[in-house]
């Protein structure tokens, strides 16, 4: 499996990188909310624009793109807008969801872009298309917040983000038992072993998932979400506990 590096991070080796949201509505709370996140020194920081108030506007979003990426000039910057059906804040119009995603793009003020699967393929690969063209990394995502999918239908969204062109693949799923879990981790260690020539992203939600958040480097998740002032899914934990985690794994490994 090859690695991604964006700047001076590479994603898809050693201990999983930690991805921390922002979850303010404001301009002035986004600003203080980054300066907050920045001491716990993430691996990526994640704009949630769907929480972001003036989201309806293009412009005030590419505004706040450029004064987001000033704020954290050294950290890797992840624009993601959550829809609605996959446990988002806001509903929007399909059509808007992609035209936000290019503008943001355009912008070259982000790092990685969130680029939902389940849109339509055109639109999906046209935003693949536009983030390759402007140095932007796309993770391309699913969210399940009901149940957790078979482990073949895991696979097969993850290999079909991989053919629409992913630099990362991700799906969250919430688990109704144990088993759901093991499913999860099972899946997540054959997409690696077997499938995945790029690093993937998978977890498994609320407390009974916690452990795919703590053991991706066994199982071969890259990436992992922790809290900083909000979580923003069920299961993450504060960043400072999720760190010594990840760092004990890793040295025992």
């Amino acid at each position: 499996m090859k690695t991604i590096t964006i700047k001076n991070t590479t994603i898809g080796e050693g201990v999983p990188k930690i991805i921390v949201p922002l979850m303010a509505a404001t301009e002035e709370q986004l600003l203080q909310e980054a300066e907050s996140v920045t001491s716990l020194h993430p691996d990526i920081i994640e704009w949630r624009a769907d929480v972001y108030e003036e989201v309806d506007r293009l412009e005030a979003v590419a505004g706040m793109a450029a004064k987001l990426r000033k704020a954290l000039p050294d950290t890797l910057l992840l624009f993601t807008f959550r829809s609605h059906k996959e446990g988002g804040n806001k509903k929007i119009e399909d059509s808007y969801y992609i035209e936000l995603l290019k503008t943001v793009i355009r912008t070259k003020q982000i790092d990685l872009v969130d680029v939902e699967l389940f849109y339509d393929e055109s639109d999906v690969k046209s935003v693949v298309k536009t983030a390759e063209s402007n140095g932007v990394y796309v993770i391309m995502s699913n969210h399940d917040f009901h149940q957790t999918p078979e482990k073949e239908e895991i696979i097969a969204r993850l290999r079909k983000m991989q053919e629409y062109g992913a630099h990362i693949p991700k799906i969250a799923v919430m688990p109704q038992t144990t088993e759901d879990l093991l499913v999860l981790l099972d899946a997540t260690h054959t997409m690696k072993t077997k499938y995945a020539d790029r690093p993937l992203i998978t977890m498994s939600m609320a407390g009974t998932g916690l452990v795919s958040r703590l053991a991706g480097e066994i199982f071969g998740s890259a990436c992992t979400f922790g809290a900083g002032k909000e979580a923003s899914a069920p299961g993450q934990i504060p960043v400072p506990e999720l760190r010594d985690v990840l760092n004990i794994l890793h040295k025992n490994l």
